[in-house]
């Protein structure tokens, strides 16, 4: 007799190596807990429909359990010839209970089965993420509150462009996370729907409640096509993409952070816990978290771009390509709750070097539309303000100096009605606080903003 689920009807057995190649219980014993919720909600649902008696759902639910216990304690090796989570959890479950154990899989197949572990396991996941995502701006928001009058330059092409506060640019980040948090949350809505029922392709003859287990599950929905609910994978495929711009977000954030700890920069300090050394040159203090996590887009990446390829051919219902559906998803997950993670205590842990920031933006010309802006005060107009200070600019340089070097005198060549005012102007700490338009970097603006980000994380 074979020991394969479906082997009835073959006459004969498939290779080692053919059944190494097809086996997903190396990687799908993450569902193990899935599963067995899963089980145990149909086997109660089958009860309660007197499709099974009270006694045998009882000795199903026991042995589910025992099974789940052991296999957590290290007492169960799963194997590759019964080739998935659910055909071990049942050979297993047959031993320990007899024939009641037989019965588990009335009214269901692998493919609805396995599509209700994946929709527990991402809807739980995806919960975690989110989690995650809101410790992460909870750091960002506290380390910007702290930093509402530090100055620093804000770049375009990685050129200094105007002064603005480092609250102002850390908390890009936190909106950018806030909107990677609104799209997991609205995902839920296509991941908490229930497949189970749906059996192979076509639903079941037998007399179940689909609504029940629904309940039993704590889903919200459940789906209304039996053969959508078996061949869905649009959840799995948002939950990558989700992943991937939140990660592609974090690797831009690691830029940053690569960049501030620079010699050259001096922006920041991180802290020893989250660097690295270098095994031939002593001085070294490398970011390689950050690195890291710059590097690991790519990863997640490629499992959104595989699983679309994988799905791009496939007729309905359930074809055995879906069993590629798993390794990328549960591999960006682990990858983003990581990254997630030691973002968090870079950013809790990292010192912000104040005094150096602030006497950075004393010494480029990052407000030279400053100098426009008080020339416009004068009724000239902007046009021909910006091609004033571009001279300015360009003599400034000449000279190896600032503007707020330059003598009121040769200020004056350039045009009569600057005045001693443009001085206190200039200063960086000002230019801020004249930015008072909503979402600027103005100080009060940037009190505003982290009201409304305060708001947010409380609810």
């Amino acid at each position: 007799m074979s020991n394969k689920a479906w082997g009835g009807r073959f006459q004969a057995q498939p290779e080692e190596w053919v059944d190494d190649f097809n086996a997903s219980i190396h990687f799908d014993q993450t569902l193990i807990d899935q599963d067995i919720e899963g089980s145990i909600a149909h086997a109660t649902m089958l009860a309660n429909q007197h499709i099974i008696s009270e006694t045998d759902k009882d000795a199903i639910i026991t042995g589910l359990k025992s099974i789940q216990h052991d296999y957590h304690h290290g007492h169960i090796q799963f194997s590759t010839s019964l080739e998935d989570i659910h055909l071990n959890i049942e050979h297993e479950l047959i031993k320990r209970v007899g024939n009641p154990g037989g019965k588990l899989h009335t009214g269901r197949s692998r493919n609805d089965q396995v599509a209700t572990d994946m929709h527990l396991y991402t809807k739980e996941q995806v919960n975690n993420i989110i989690a995650l995502i809101q410790s992460l701006q909870q750091s960002i928001y506290t380390i910007a509150a702290k930093h509402i009058d530090t100055i620093m330059p804000g770049y375009t092409h990685l050129q200094r462009a105007q002064p603005v506060s480092f609250a102002h640019h850390i908390m890009t980040y936190f909106w950018m996370l806030q909107r990677d948090r609104q799209r997991f949350n609205d995902s839920l809505k296509r991941i908490d729907i229930n497949p189970l029922g749906a059996a192979a392709l076509s639903g079941t003859t037998y007399p179940i409640d689909r609504h029940e287990t629904t309940e039993l599950l704590n889903f919200a929905a459940v789906y209304e096509n039996s053969m959508d609910a078996v061949s869905d994978r649009d959840y799995i495929v948002e939950t990558l993409h989700n992943i991937s711009l939140t990660m592609v977000h974090l690797s831009r954030f690691a830029e940053e952070i690569i960049f501030w700890s620079t010699d050259e920069a001096k922006f920041i300090t991180l802290s020893d816990a989250f660097s690295t050394g270098s095994s031939i040159m002593p001085q070294k203090k490398n970011p390689d978290m950050a690195e890291l996590i710059r590097g690991k887009v790519g990863r997640t990446t490629g499992h959104l771009m595989s699983m679309l390829m994988t799905l791009k051919g496939l007729p309905l219902a359930y074809n055995k390509d879906m069993q590629e559906d798993k390794e990328g998803l549960f591999d960006a997950i682990h990858t983003i709750k990581g990254s997630l993670r030691i973002f968090e205590g870079m950013i809790d842990t990292m010192t912000v070097n104040t005094e150096r920031l602030n006497q950075t933006v004393k010494q480029d010309f990052s407000n030279a539309t400053e100098l426009a802006d008080y020339l416009v005060g004068k009724d000239i107009p902007f046009r021909t303000a910006h091609e004033i200070v571009g001279k300015i600019v360009f003599d400034c340089i000449q000279h190896g100096h600032y503007l707020l070097d330059v003598s009121l005198d040769d200020y004056q060549k350039h045009h009569p009605s600057i005045g001693n005012d443009v001085y206190d102007y200039l200063q960086p700490e000002n230019c801020l606080k004249r930015r008072q338009s909503y979402g600027s970097t103005g100080q009060d603006a940037v009190r505003h903003q982290l009201n409304v980000a305060k708001t947010l994380l409380q609810q």
